[in-house]
């Protein structure tokens, strides 16, 4: 596998990237065409719909930004990390653990689990 902390980083910066095209390459380049996420409040199967994903959590939460937290765990073609998501420098108002499987070098799976988050009223 790639490295672990290699492909975390680069997972971040999607969820980090606001220009369009430049998210489509990202997830051209780092994520297998049919690519699913999931996490307790969506799932989405392939690179087009996951970026319209990440573009309403950019929506949702202006202004800020996702990071890691934590040691990258991998083994084999399985990746573990914990993240942030807040504004810089600011308290998170998200924070979450990822699980996924890869083909190597890219991701096929996401699955997200957030262990703090905001309520929805």
């Amino acid at each position: 596998m790639t490295d672990p902390l290699n492909l975390a980083t680069r997972y971040i910066a999607l969820w980090n990237e606001t220009d369009p095209d430049r998210r489509r390459v990202l997830l051209a380049q780092d994520w297998t065409p049919d690519a699913t996420y999931a996490d307790p409040l969506v799932q989405r199967t392939g690179q087009a719909a996951i970026a319209e994903l990440i573009a309403a959590v950019q929506e949702r939460f202006p202004g800020c930004r996702f990071a890691l937290e934590g040691q990258v765990d991998g083994h084999g073609n399985h990746l573990r990390f914990s993240w942030r998501l807040g504004p810089q420098g600011g308290e998170a108002i998200v924070r979450g653990t990822d699980f996924a499987v890869t083909d190597g070098r890219r991701f096929r799976a996401v699955t997200g689990f957030l262990d703090q988050a905001p309520s929805v009223a």
